[in-house]
């Protein structure tokens, strides 16, 4: 079977799904629509982000209908599913109407500005009985997904402390939406909001945060440090920021460190990014399978559609789960004081 998808949102993130689309045979992008008009013609050149190759593209669209009516596009019958790249404050109508139009639904992160309008989707996608994911990439990225595997199996011991770290530079793109913090909810939400999952993702919920941090630019926060509190005693904590000064760039990276060894990534330090350092042997480069979380979770998803499952690596539930624990870190900011969720 192959899965028929219409993307709506041309921006970034859209040129991002459509060169992992390429890597994945069961796909087929069937359907374009953005209001604007833009990039309807197949051409992104000039289209950029702060990640991946920014190649420039040029969508042959032989075979792709194009729109500028949202409605229009969901009234395709042979349209299997919906990938949502529009702005964060878009998501919530948009996902609830490709749901009533009874199409599944890959949603970019956040899956919405507010905890509740996400809960909101959660709850729509089971009465519409159509499979919702939140498109949280870095689970899917190989060097992550390694460490979820050697958290989980314990093959270094506990974890004794972990930190996580994602900066950089204001967007370059989209600034009317990203830079308005009504409508993203600053670098906490929409760029932190990776590390939040992912910390839960590894560790589970915790039971409160501590959190610090400033606006800058959106009027919402911008630079955030969190810290998480587990039961295991873990010392785990994580910085987001899209508060430093033009021509920074951006970087990811984590150090945990484990009873047995210490795991350190950098995306900086390619094609050497993840180091293990282990008692008694020399540090060594661990070289992860060449697969963009782009393409790992929109090959899940369309896996999930073709086999009628829902999915497991993230699930609306975890979509929602993200926002509430970033609100939680937008209070104890506020409150200065710690947060129990």
């Amino acid at each position: 079977m192959s899965v028929n998808i219409g993307i709506v949102g041309l921006g970034f993130m859209a040129v991002a799904h459509l060169k992992a689309y390429r890597n994945i045979p069961s796909a087929r992008v069937a359907a374009l629509c953005n209001p604007s008009g833009r990039h309807l013609d197949g051409d992104f050149t000039g289209v950029a982000g702060n990640v991946g190759d920014n190649a420039p593209l040029k969508l042959d669209l032989a075979g792709v209908k194009t729109f500028r009516d949202f409605a229009a596009m969901l009234a395709e019958p042979e349209l299997h599913a919906v990938d949502i790249c529009a702005p964060t404050s878009a998501h919530k109508e948009l996902t609830l109407a490709a749901l009533r139009a009874g199409k599944h639904v890959v949603l970019e992160k956040p899956m919405a500005r507010t905890s509740a309008d996400a809960r909101e989707l959660a709850e729509a996608a089971k009465v519409a009985d159509k499979i919702l994911m939140p498109a949280m990439c870095v689970r899917f990225q190989p060097e992550w997904a390694w460490l979820k595997r050697a958290i989980a199996d314990k093959r270094f011991g506990k974890v004794l402390g972990a930190r996580f770290r994602r900066v950089a530079e204001p967007p370059g793109w989209g600034q009317q939406n990203f830079l308005d913090g009504k409508k993203s909810g600053g670098a906490l939400l929409d760029l932190h909001v990776h590390d939040a999952d992912f910390v839960r993702h590894c560790f589970g919920s915790p039971r409160a945060v501590f959190a610090t941090g400033y606006s800058k630019i959106s009027g919402a926060i911008d630079h955030v440090v969190t810290q998480y509190d587990f039961v295991s005693g873990a010392v785990v904590h994580a910085e987001g920021c899209w508060a430093m000064q033009p021509g920074f760039g951006f970087n990811a990276s984590y150090t945990v460190n484990f009873e047995r060894a210490t795991a350190d990534f950098s995306l900086a330090r390619e094609p050497e990014a993840l180091r293990v350092f282990e008692h008694g042997q020399p540090p060594r480069t661990i070289i992860c399978e060449p697969v963009d979380g782009y393409t790992g979770e929109l090959r899940h998803f369309t896996e999930c559609v073709v086999a009628g499952k829902y999915p497991t690596v993230v699930t609306a539930e975890d979509g929602v789960a993200s926002v509430e624990l970033c609100e939680a870190e937008e209070k104890s900011i506020r409150l200065r004081q710690s947060v129990t969720l």
